[in-house]
């Protein structure tokens, strides 16, 4: 059945998707498969591309792009080759950025949106737990203010990119008297004390 959303900026766009699957993605499949990751380079290189900053303002790094069918034509092709690159790559641009970018103070967005649209900075969110899973009616996580800081207890499992990310959204308590309401997204960045991450899995293959 032929589809009718895509224009032919969508197309040439998907050009340009197919022929970065071609060059950086296939010829590393067996080195992805047993590593169990995605290397660096190839970050670096999908972002050198723009295909990260599709919704990241222009002013830090992005495209600027409104229509999300480009991100759609991203995903898509990114799956025809393995659907856990896409949602790897998806996580980062589609699902950690957006918030960043739509909930960030100016500092904020200053600090971390040029990095995630480079691909120098892997993003991951943090809201499935060991014993709720998504549910974040269940959300055992909390966050209790200290002074000028705040202090996050709780672990997180099954997050893509969890393994690798250098900045993480991850979701936590801090207000047990107000139910979902009582839910605050905190940014988390590599080498702060007390993050630390688990093993991988077999998120690539």
């Amino acid at each position: 059945m032929p589809r009718r959303i895509y224009s032919e900026d969508h197309e040439s766009f998907r050009l340009s998707v197919k022929e970065f699957v071609d060059r950086t993605l296939a010829p590393r499949a067996e080195e992805m498969i047993k590593d169990k990751v995605i290397a660096r380079d190839i970050w670096l290189e999908a972002g050198k591309q723009g295909f990260f900053g599709l919704a990241i303002p222009e002013e830090y790094g992005g495209a600027g792009v409104e229509d999300y069918r480009f991100n759609a034509v991203f995903a898509e092709e990114i799956a025809k080759f393995t659907a856990a690159a896409s949602s790897c790559f998806g996580i980062h641009c589609d699902i950690t950025a957006p918030y960043i970018v739509h909930m960030g103070t100016p500092e904020q967005k200053e600090r971390w949106l040029p990095g995630a649209a480079s691909g120098e900075k892997i993003m991951a969110i943090g809201m499935t737990e060991p014993s709720g899973g998504s549910d974040l009616a269940a959300l055992k996580s909390i966050a209790v203010k200290d002074g000028d800081d705040w202090i996050l207890n709780g672990s997180k499992t099954f997050i893509t990119n969890g393994n690798q990310c250098d900045i993480a959204v991850v979701a936590a308590r801090t207000d047990p008297t107000k139910g979902a309401k009582g839910i605050s997204l905190f940014v988390l960045e590599a080498g702060m004390p007390g993050f630390t991450k688990g093993n991988k899995l077999d998120k690539v293959g």
